[in-house]
């Protein structure tokens, strides 16, 4: 047996020297400030979802908001329709965050997941150097050989009755023979001028951070603070004649003409109906 290969058996953190290890310290340095949101990062070398994980916490009052969890690798991955979802150690971010934003009405808490894909477009534009359209309502698109690819979607999951986690999965480093299925992609594969997943990570928090307390200001409201704007500039779905698959094994078919202000995606139908759409698969039908 080879040394790398004894490595790879015993899990060592320097198995994949193109892959090197989150610096925990470093993160925490970067991140957590008197008076900013961060509070506590944290990195873990697998675990099975860090969103379960940080649900879990916060229910039981070992987490407060500001949490951060980052996970090298995660077994248990899930995404929208309890999707699972899996990634080679260290090839992308994983990493779920609690916030608790008190003073936004719970009726306005739709906008997170919405928010955290502007948040995280902005931040991988900062430091990748990429364009990150948004697929309505949670998934990251990089463009790959010309080709629109999914790198990355977001998960935001009720956390007791006053609070949210929202998890996000970005693949960084996953080259083509790794991607799980054919319309997948990554940040290496779109030509980020850096794959630095400490640099990455920074930039999408501290995104993250200012896209939320922008928000929080305003009370939740996507006009004052231009979050419905911004998400709007940056979606991908809009434009585009798509199908959207919706609960009670309903479809419907039409145009992406816009989102309305309480984040649902708004289809012009043939017959000249406009229907919001709140939940459901969209599938881009043609480009925009």
């Amino acid at each position: 047996m080879t040394p790398r290969d004894d490595a790879d058996r015993n899990g060592s953190r320097w198995s994949d020297l193109d892959r090197p290890p989150l610096n925990a310290t470093a993160l925490r340095r970067g991140l957590v400030r008197a008076g900013g949101l961060w509070r506590e990062v944290e990195v873990v070398q697998r675990t099975g979802s860090t969103n379960s994980d940080l649900v879990a916490r916060a229910a039981d009052g070992r987490a407060a908001e500001g949490a951060v969890l980052i996970a090298e690798e995660q077994s248990a991955a899930r995404g929208r329709l309890d999707r699972r979802w899996t990634a080679p150690a260290r090839s992308g971010l994983f990493f779920s965050v609690l916030l608790t934003p008190a003073e936004v009405p719970v009726a306005r808490w739709g906008w997170l997941p919405l928010l955290t894909g502007v948040a995280v477009a902005t931040g991988l534009s900062r430091a990748a150097g990429v364009d990150t359209a948004l697929k309505w309502p949670n998934d990251l698109l990089v463009t790959v050989g010309g080709a629109e690819r999914k790198a990355g979607g977001i998960l935001a999951e009720r956390a007791g009755p006053h609070g949210v986690v929202i998890g996000v999965g970005i693949n960084v480093t996953l080259r083509a023979a790794e991607l799980p299925v054919p319309g997948a992609g990554s940040l290496l594969l779109a030509d980020a001028i850096s794959t630095d997943r400490d640099t990455l990570l920074r930039a999408v928090l501290r995104s993250l951070e200012e896209w939320y307390g922008r928000w929080r200001a305003a009370g939740g409201d996507p006009g004052p603070s231009r979050l419905q704007e911004a998400y709007a500039a940056g979606c991908a779905t809009l434009g585009r004649t798509v199908r959207a698959q919706l609960p009670g094994d309903r479809a419907l078919t039409g145009e992406a003409v816009a989102v309305d202000g309480d984040g649902r995606l708004v289809l012009a139908t043939e017959d000249g109906v406009r229907e919001p759409v709140g939940a459901g698969d969209i599938v881009h039908l043609r480009p925009a």
